[in-house]
């Protein structure tokens, strides 16, 4: 991790663009781009805690999701929506996830066209164990109080809904 900047350079960038009057656009800006800077640090934290487990935090996100499945098993279709991406880097992270053992893709029962994601045994250990970690290194240590992770995540809700993102 590079040491840290003596200022905020997305404080600088709004006030530049106040200075370049476009100030009505400053906060927003500045928002949106602290956003994405901070997505961008936990996905790296995320990464890293993972990576001993093989995974990535989009891997980990689909064994975590057949982990919470009632049955143990989705048809891809549905795991492409509930994870909002598209079906193309659903089956890259799937082919990965099955060439390491912890998926597998079975025959829907009634419904021939249709191919079934499931966790294998190896999956629920390495979902289990990733998981623990996750909680514990990057969680349950975010760097944030548990209002302001509360109080963030209602804010970002509201947005996400009002952009279409779910009903």
């Amino acid at each position: 991790m590079p040491s840290p900047l003596p200022r905020d350079p997305i404080a600088q960038a709004r006030d530049q663009w106040i200075a370049h009057g476009w100030g009505a656009e400053a906060d927003s800006m500045a928002a949106i781009t602290a956003i994405m800077r901070t997505a961008s640090i936990f996905l790296q934290r995320a990464d890293a805690i993972l990576k001993p487990h093989g995974l990535t935090f989009a891997r980990f996100e689909v064994l975590a999701l057949l982990g919470f499945s009632k049955r143990g098993s989705l048809p891809m279709n549905h795991a492409s929506q509930l994870l909002q991406v598209h079906a193309t880097s659903l089956t890259n992270s799937v082919d990965r996830l099955e060439a390491t053992g912890l998926v597998r893709r079975i025959p829907h029962p009634t419904d021939g066209r249709t191919r079934l994601l499931e966790l294998s045994g190896e999956g629920k250990r390495v979902l289990f164990n990733a998981r623990q970690d996750l909680n514990e290194q990057l969680f349950s240590n975010s760097g944030m109080p548990e209002a302001d992770a509360r109080t963030l995540f209602q804010i970002l809700s509201r947005f996400r809904h009002s952009q279409g993102d779910f009903l």
